[in-house]
């Protein structure tokens, strides 16, 4: 079934190619096509634009295809151009002449922007939640380790002092950052675009506003040109913000890599976390970590391959964007599955203790005795001048995590300010989940 069929059948391999994967990733959107149906249907009967029997009958149809995608049972035939197309044809088998009805007033342009905006909000919601596990968690291991010393590298040479704290709390506020640019995106995208049809409105009198509250958007795309030029940009600000998250777990996990290094030994894990060699009976592999290292970076392209597929368009729809859909999908999935097993992995991660005894290490104290000398009043410049000529044959007095006040230090970690105001940015991630708007959009089946 194609919803523009005329009566013409075109050539079995131009459907199938300009179908493309849709069949497969509009499963992602059934439950939300038929959720803004619903709602639609309910706008056209308070237009007056469907009888109520027909808009009562509607909302059965949909609640039983919806029951259908929630058992797992609901396909795209083949044959079927899209998701769309499929919820159209089976409610005009049920229904008949009603089921026909339910694209009054609106496009597959406008349709599929709202599936998307409706899936993409419930996916940053909860993408959100499984990153703020990992924020815990790193939040919890900054904690227990923050007073466990490590050498803080510049330029991959030893630096200055740090700490597992530090270490840990660091990563922990960069994902509390991630989580405001996927905030960000998610007020760009909760605009409801539905009413807007192929980009250039409608003479029939559709209540924008209504389906607006019915399915929870902020607002509406007023303008209806924008609604189509919109497309694209969404997807960018989505992109942005999970490629941000891609780049934490990829820094981070080329630390651990690092650290369990023969040469470093700084952590480790259980024999059942990692992976050895075929020939090599002493290898300990970091196999996880760099298969989230390099899916992180792929996952740090797709902004990119979305750039690529909208620069060059005209205003208005293009087939093109339909490309767009598998790359915001997969891009969530991946930081899901990334996410989750890195927060699996950090409770094996062993710490080793008493790295900074390494003699080794002395010279990274040398800050800390010029800061003493600039205490004591001698010019800072002057000081950095002796301790400099020192560190060739002597230690240095070992600081402490005492020895730090400051906000942000490896003695003061901030870590009860950095979840507050995380805990600030997670407030916005709390929308309806499909079941919950399509429970209450039922209530408006009418008894008559």
């Amino acid at each position: 079934m194609k919803l523009w069929d005329k009566g013409i059948q075109p050539d079995p391999a131009i459907i199938e190619f300009t179908s493309g994967k849709d069949r497969e990733t509009d499963i992602c959107l059934a439950e939300w096509d038929i959720v803004g149906s619903m709602a639609h249907a309910i706008m056209l009967s308070e237009a007056g634009l469907i009888a109520t029997e027909e808009k009562n009958d509607l909302l059965k149809g949909l609640h039983g295809l919806f029951l259908k995608v929630i058992k797992g049972e609901f396909k795209i035939e083949k044959g079927v151009e899209d998701i769309h197309s499929q919820v159209e044809e089976e409610l005009s088998s049920l229904l008949g002449p009603a089921g026909k009805k339910i694209h009054t007033g609106r496009s597959r342009n406008d349709q599929v922007l709202l599936d998307i905006r409706l899936y993409t909000r419930s996916e940053i919601d909860r993408t959100a939640w499984i990153i703020f596990r990992l924020f815990t968690k790193l939040q919890s291991l900054s904690e227990q380790y923050k007073e466990v010393l490590l050498p803080g590298y510049t330029h991959m040479q030893p630096a200055m002092v740090s700490s597992f704290g530090l270490w840990f709390g660091a990563y922990s506020e960069s994902l509390a950052d991630d989580l405001s640019l996927l905030s960000g995106a998610r007020t760009l995208n909760d605009r409801n675009p539905l009413g807007t049809a192929a980009g250039y409105g409608t003479t029939l009198p559709l209540n924008r506003q209504l389906t607006t509250e019915l399915l929870e958007f902020e607002d509406v795309v007023f303008n209806s040109g924008y609604a189509s030029l919109n497309r694209g940009k969404v997807e960018m600000a989505v992109a942005n913000s999970l490629a941000s998250v891609a780049r934490t777990l990829g820094r981070f996990c080329m630390d651990i890599c690092l650290y369990m290094s023969a040469e470093f030994k700084f952590v480790d894990f259980p024999d059942e976390f990692i992976t050895g060699s075929s020939i090599m009976p002493q290898k300990k592999n970091p196999d996880v970590f760099e298969i989230i290292r390099a899916r992180s970076n792929l996952i740090q392209a797709v902004p990119h391959e979305i750039s690529m597929l909208t620069c060059n368009l005209t205003s208005g729809y293009h087939r093109d964007l339909q490309l767009l859909k598998p790359l915001v999908f997969n891009a969530f999935a991946e930081v899901e599955e990334c996410v989750g097993i890195l927060i699996f992995m950090l409770d094996g991660i062993k710490i080793r203790r008493n790295i900074t005894d390494n003699p080794a290490y002395n010279p990274i104290f040398s800050t800390e005795e010029v800061n003493r000398l600039a205490r004591e009043g001698i010019p800072f410049r002057d000081a950095y001048k002796t301790v400099s000529g020192m560190i060739e044959d002597n230690s240095f007095p070992v600081t402490t995590t005492k020895d730090y006040s400051h906000e942000g230090s490896i003695g003061n970690l901030c870590n009860d300010k950095i979840l507050k105001r995380t805990e600030s940015i997670m407030k916005c991630f709390k929308g309806s989940s499909s079941a919950e708007i399509e429970a209450k959009l039922m209530t408006k089946l009418s008894k008559e």
